[in-house]
C-alpha cells in the first residue's frame, strides 16, 4: 500500500517554526525607525516601544537609522531572520511614496515585508511662512497663482507625505511652486522658519511649537476632521478644496516569512497598548490619533495608496530627486 507522506513531511518541517513561534520572544527585539530622533517616526517607535517590552517580557530596543529616505532603516528588516526579533516601525512614504516614485528602490512592500499592524495616523498641517500675506489656504492658492515658480515648498525627500501631498495640491489647483527636498524634518523646519521656504506641510508634532508661537501660520489640516490639538485649524474641505487627503501613518512591519502566529502575537499586543487611554491621549496631544488595523487591512492600505501615488507620479510627472 502506498501512503502519501507528504502531509506528514510538511508537519515535520513546519514543526520548529511553530515552537519557535510558541516560544517568541527569546531575546530582546530591535525596532528599527526609519527617521531621525524627534521626528513623528521617532516618536511613535518610543511610544509603543516600552508598553510593548513590558507585555512581550524582553527589552524593546529602539535604534534609529536615517537615511537614503528610508532605505537604510528598511533594508536590514527586508535581509533579517524572519522571526519577529527585527522590526520596522514605517513611515508611510517607505512602504508607499517612495516605491511609487522610485521603482527599483531595492525592495519590494508588498513582497519583502509583512504587516504587523497600522499605530498612528497623523493629519498634515499646511503652513506658511508670516512673511507669506495668507491666512487662509484659497488665500494662499491666489498668492501662488500670481507667482508660478516663484514660491518654494519643502519636504523631507522624494516620495515623502511633504512632497506627494504638496504635489497632489498643485495638480488639484494648479498652482506651481518649486519642490526643494531635504534630509530631515529638524534641517527642513529651520530654513522654513527662515523664511527661504515659504510653505510647508508636515505632521503636527514638530510644527505645533512655532504655530503657537507665531512663527509660522497654520492654513488647513490635510484631513477630514479636525485634530484636538490643533482645534482653530479647519480641514481642507472647510478651507474650500473638497475630496482631498494627505495624512501621514506609522506602522509596524516584519520581515516576510515571519511565521504566522509570531505576527498574530505582535499584532495582538499592539491592539492592546492602542486600547490603552493613557496612550490615546499621548497621541492626540502631538498632533495625530492612535489608528489601529490588523494585518490584512493594513496590506489594503498599501495597495490602494501604491496605486494612487503612482498615478499622481505620472499626472505630475516626478522623479527621484
Amino acid at each position: 500500500m502506498n501512503i502519501d507522506r507528504r502531509p506528514l513531511l510538511a508537519g515535520l518541517l513546519a514543526t520548529p517554526f511553530v515552537a519557535r513561534a510558541q516560544g517568541f520572544p527569546t531575546r530582546p527585539i530591535q525596532l528599527i525607525v526609519s527617521g531621525p530622533a524627534g521626528g513623528t517616526t521617532d516618536y511613535t517607535a518610543r511610544l509603543i516601544a516600552l508598553p510593548l517590552s513590558e507585555r512581550l517580557g524582553v527589552p524593546v530596543v529602539v535604534e534609529n537609522r536615517p537615511g537614503g529616505n528610508g532605505t537604510v532603516a528598511v533594508m536590514p528588516v527586508v535581509r533579517g531572520r524572519p522571526d519577529g526579533h527585527t522590526l520596522l516601525l514605517a513611515y508611510c512614504a517607505n512602504l508607499t511614496g517612495r516605491p511609487a516614485i522610485e521603482p527599483n528602490i531595492g525592495y519590494d512592500p508588498r513582497r519583502d515585508l509583512a504587516p504587523v499592524a497600522l499605530l498612528v495616523e497623523a493629519p498634515q498641517v499646511m503652513m506658511v511662512h508670516p512673511s507669506v500675506p495668507a491666512n487662509t489656504l484659497a488665500e494662499f492658492i491666489d498668492y501662488a497663482k500670481q507667482r508660478p515658480g516663484v514660491l518654494n515648498y519643502a519636504s523631507s525627500g522624494s516620495g515623502s507625505m511633504q512632497h506627494l501631498g504638496t504635489e497632489l495640491l498643485k495638480n488639484r489647483t494648479g498652482i506651481d511652486i518649486v519642490h526643494v527636498p531635504y534630509r530631515g524634518t529638524g534641517e527642513t523646519m529651520n530654513d522654513v522658519l527662515a523664511g527661504r521656504i515659504q510653505f510647508y506641510m508636515t505632521t503636527p508634532p514638530p510644527a505645533l511649537p512655532f504655530v503657537r508661537e507665531g512663527k509660522l501660520k497654520a492654513l488647513a489640516m490635510a484631513s477630514t476632521e479636525r485634530h484636538p490639538a490643533m482645534p482653530e485649524v479647519p480641514t481642507v474641505a472647510e478651507a474650500g478644496l473638497t475630496n482631498f487627503s494627505a495624512e501621514a501613518w506609522f506602522s509596524l512591519m516584519s520581515t516576510a516569512g515571519t511565521p504566522a502566529p509570531v505576527v498574530e502575537r505582535l499584532t495582538r499586543e499592539c491592539a492592546e497598548v492602542l486600547r490603552d487611554e493613557a496612550v490615546k491621549q499621548r497621541v492626540i496631544q502631538a498632533g495625530a490619533f492612535a489608528r489601529y488595523e490588523d494585518p490584512q487591512v493594513l496590506a489594503g492600505r498599501i495597495d490602494r495608496e501604491l496605486v494612487n501615488w503612482a498615478r499622481l507620479v505620472r499626472d505630475q510627472r516626478l522623479s527621484a530627486d
